[in-house]
């Protein structure tokens, strides 16, 4: 887990920078500004959208009296886009706008779901460990 964070936090931050230097290398440092400043206020428009969208979604799920989690988890998931959309990096950028279109958030979810399953397992262990 540690390992994962410190690439998290440190590879990835410096892979970062490394492409916004090639890219400003290639194009210039303006228009590398300018996309950068760019992809932050389209993200951050989109992920208001699609966060006022969700919202409506669970509003109406909870007037029926369901639990809206689907909706929460893609709520949760796009507000984590708005928040890699507005940290400057052409990676973050992909990441934020793939959680923002709704068939990679889908993929995404599956994936996670995935993921608590396996960590989860069936639940007999911690059964097990109660009795």
């Amino acid at each position: 887990m540690l390992a994962k964070l410190l690439f998290l936090f440190i590879a990835v931050p410096l892979i970062e920078i490394v492409l916004l230097i090639k890219m400003g290398d290639e194009i210039g440092f303006w228009p590398t500004i300018f996309i950068q400043v760019g992809t932050g206020i389209v993200g951050a428009g989109l992920a208001k959208l699609q966060g006022l969208l969700v919202w409506n979604k669970i509003a109406l799920e909870m007037q029926a009296g369901r639990i809206p989690t689907q909706d929460m988890i893609n709520g949760l998931l796009i507000f984590a886009a708005g928040v890699v959309l507005m940290t400057p990096g052409l990676l973050t950028d992909l990441a934020g706008f793939a959680l923002l279109i709704p068939f990679t958030r889908n993929r995404f979810k599956g994936w996670l779901k995935r993921q608590f399953e396996n960590k989860m397992g069936s639940g007999d262990d911690y059964i097990r460990t109660i009795h």
